[in-house]
């Protein structure tokens, strides 16, 4: 599967963002799909994740009660919402998927990646 992330942007504390990961392929709803961000310095950290169906759902805490994962496997994309964003959210996000139905917070165990956005939360 190929994976197009979107959305990102400058946005003041407080404000909020949606990014949307495209994905190519018949077989979108046979991947875990999750989000992680990265800052300069620092490995590729765990912000949520979603299941096959959509029932189940994973969150970094720090993203709890901000964030919302979803996914719409009939237009196979993935979406995050992010509200009450901080200046610590800033960083660049990028949709993961994993074939199967295990869920993982480990990077290692995703092997479909999109090229990332740039989310910038200004205080």
């Amino acid at each position: 599967v190929q994976l197009q992330a979107s959305g990102g942007g400058l946005v003041q504390a407080g404000g909020s963002l949606s990014l949307s990961c495209a994905a190519s392929g018949r077989t979108f709803g046979s991947y875990v799909m999750g989000w992680f961000r990265q800052t300069p310095g620092k490995e590729r950290g765990f912000i949520a994740s979603i299941s096959w169906s959509g029932d189940n759902t994973y969150y970094l805490e720090s993203v709890k009660g901000r964030f919302t994962i979803s996914r719409d496997n009939a237009k196979n994309t993935v979406y995050l919402q992010m509200n009450s964003l901080k200046p610590e959210d800033t960083a660049v996000y990028y949709c993961a998927g994993r074939y199967g139905d295990l869920y993982s917070r480990s990077a290692q165990e995703y092997g479909y990646w999109g090229q990332g956005t740039l989310v910038t939360v200004s205080s």
